[in-house]
């Protein structure tokens, strides 16, 4: 059975629709929130930064706009944001191959620019800890910053401003805030939270409208198979749902008496032609003639076989006889034998034993029309059974001339024959394949022609291995 990632059922597919729309909100929601929660570090620690060049260089943090971490309702900076105690330097702090950060060099410049600080130059840089000699002599004495993660695998964020050219270098070097993770899984959380409410909610919804839905789904199937009202449905779940069985049930029962009116009415028919003809048939044996009269009763015998076959056909799938289960190439040796009978050279093939729930009475009328194709065209019949997958192969072959391939779909139209004169010395009256096929589809299956490469006709009954399907 071939896996496949989206769900077949109406009942699959919405609830992977809503879990694939929530989970879609909740990352880009996800996204939102860490970016926010970068930008509120990242002020948060370059005002920090700001804040402590600004006390150094001894400008007015009170004057103007005052940053947030002044502010009284505030309290003093987070531990993290602590940095440690400014340097100074007359020369650049930035280390050759180090990187600068133009984006909080720039970030940083605004801040001191709203606080009346016009610096003449910036330069912002991180760097581990063991690689910078100034905190590592700042902190040997220490102890609480050795704890948790090893000293020289934290990381700084080193910042230097020189007020003049050729001035002095304001240097602040401020430990980096780790991420906070407590909001992801919050938001974690309230996603399984969504997920338990939403999707089950939806799964409950749902299920009240679908189970209705496969229960008229499986009694369509049950009525095509075989119609009658037996077993219809009573109408439950929404309202649309309610009307839709109520419409199905209606129109099962309308069906159901059109087709029993067609089968009094065939009925009726087949009495009212079947009792001339025999009557007829009497009144010829008083013809002298012994030509005429043969002619006289092969035309009544024909007569009757289409009459036969017209009715076969408009009653096949109103059998009220129940499937039986049924060896195949026994029902094929069978039917080969009564036209073994008859002095017919009919053969029996590759036999596989298969064991299958099946009409039989029909089932050998199909395929006593195959040979009798095969014989009238080829003069000759090759019956064989195989299995084909999950199907079930009744194949009849000939040597004949087989079927130009754009004719052979126009063969299963009643009244069409293979010989386009329609003479009667070939027999039939074209409902041969057209009845074949209602018996197989009758049955789940299917009826295929096709020539053989090396001349001739190959027909085919593909049946089901489980009729379930």
């Amino acid at each position: 059975m071939n896996w496949r990632p989206w769900p077949r059922s109406l009942l699959g597919q919405m609830l992977l629709s809503v879990a694939l729309a929530l989970l879609v909100a909740q990352g880009l929601a996800t996204v939102l929130l860490y970016r926010a929660q970068e930008e509120r570090r990242e002020m948060a620690m370059l005002n920090s930064v700001a804040f402590r060049l600004l006390a150094q260089t001894g400008q007015d943090v009170n004057g103007g706009r005052t940053p947030w971490f002044d502010r009284s309702d505030h309290g003093p900076p987070p531990h993290h944001m602590r940095g440690l105690r400014m340097e100074t330097s007359t020369t650049n702090p930035l280390r050759s191959g180090e990187r600068r950060d133009a984006r909080r060099e720039v970030a940083l410049a605004t801040i001191l620019n709203g606080q009346g600080l016009n610096a003449h130059a910036i330069a912002v840089t991180t760097r581990r800890a063991g690689s910078d000699p100034y905190t590592m002599a700042r902190l040997a004495g220490r102890p609480r910053f050795h704890e948790g993660p090893p000293l020289s695998e934290r990381t700084l964020l080193v910042a230097a401003v020189q007020l003049e050219n050729g001035g002095t270098w304001q240097i602040v070097r401020l430990w980096l805030p780790p991420r906070e993770i407590r909001a992801f899984g919050s938001l974690i959380l309230q996603t399984l939270v969504l997920y338990i409410v939403l999707v089950g909610g939806m799964a409950l919804l749902l299920r009240r409208i679908t189970r209705p839905l496969a229960a008229l789904t499986r009694r369509v199937e049950q009525f095509a198979r075989r119609q009658g009202t037996d077993g219809q449905l009573e109408p439950e779940g929404p309202d649309d749902v309610r009307r839709l069985i109520e419409a199905h049930n209606d129109m099962e029962s309308a069906i159901t008496r059109l087709l029993d009116e067609k089968d009094v009415m065939l009925g009726a028919i087949g009495h009212d032609l079947k009792t001339p003809l025999a009557a007829l048939r009497v009144r010829i044996e008083s013809v002298s003639d012994d030509r005429q009269r043969a002619r006289m009763a092969q035309s009544i015998e024909d007569i009757t076989r289409s009459l036969d076959d017209i009715l076969s056909l408009a009653r096949v799938g109103r059998s009220n006889d129940p499937p039986e289960r049924t060896e195949l190439s026994a029902l094929a040796a069978a039917v080969a034998e009564e036209f073994e009978d008859m002095g017919q050279p009919v053969e029996l093939a590759g036999m596989a034993r298969i064991v299958l729930p099946l009409r039989a009475t029909w089932l050998r009328r199909a395929l006593r029309n195959l040979i009798e194709n095969a014989l009238r065209y080829a003069g000759q019949a090759r019956v064989s059974i195989e299995t084909r997958g999950a199907l079930a192969v009744i194949a009849v072959e000939d040597d004949g001339p087989g079927i130009a391939e754009g004719e052979i779909a126009a063969m299963f139209e009643p009244f069409v024959r293979g010989d386009p004169s329609r003479n009667k010395g070939t027999g039939g009256a074209g409902l041969g394949l057209t009845l074949a096929r209602a018996i197989a589809e009758q049955h789940g299956g299917s009826l295929h022609l096709e020539n053989r490469a090396t001349g001739g006709l190959r027909a085919e009954i593909r049946l089901p291995l489980d009729p379930g399907q």
